[in-house]
């Protein structure tokens, strides 16, 4: 699926992951931090996750395939495309920290006392991945916007 509707795969699906990481970042660090937004949002997030870490490799793989059709790449696309590669980790590590947030609370549903220990360490780990992931996905996409535009962008200031 490296084409879809006549345009690169790639240029529409990076779009998902421009939104949807980020987005997910956001409310695992809100649901990690205040157990009554877990409660109502930690199955959305779950999805999510498990959408944006199927996502993610489906996008790079459309990705490696435009970047095939290029005989020289640009240093700066190379970058691009060196730091898509290492998105899949995080949007891997989007998805345990939703499993783990999801599996916090069933138990404290089944549970009478709350775990304040275990609530302290998921707001940590869910502000730790979300914070990297945000910035993450920013130096990609800036990296990839630096490939296509930069050049461009400077030719059209220069006139």
């Amino acid at each position: 699926m490296n084409v879809i509707n006549g345009l690169p795969a790639h240029v529409l699906l990076v779009h998902a992951i421009v939104v949807l990481a980020p987005l997910t970042a956001v409310l695992e660090i809100l649901c990690g931090i205040f157990p009554p937004v877990r409660r109502r949002l930690v199955w959305l997030v779950l999805v999510l996750a498990l959408i944006t870490a199927g996502l993610t490799p489906i996008t790079a793989n459309a990705g490696e395939w435009l970047i095939s059709l290029h005989r020289d790449v640009p240093a700066i696309l190379q970058t691009h495309a060196d730091r898509g590669d290492k998105m899949l980790y995080f949007s891997i590590a989007l998805a345990v920290v939703a499993i783990v947030l999801a599996i916090l609370h069933v138990r404290e549903g089944r549970a009478e006392k709350r775990r304040m220990g275990a609530n302290v360490a998921v707001a940590i780990l869910a502000l730790a991945v979300g914070v990297s992931t945000t910035i993450w996905v920013y130096m990609v996409g800036d990296a990839g916007a630096q490939s296509v535009w930069g050049h461009e962008l400077s030719e059209l200031q220069a006139k």
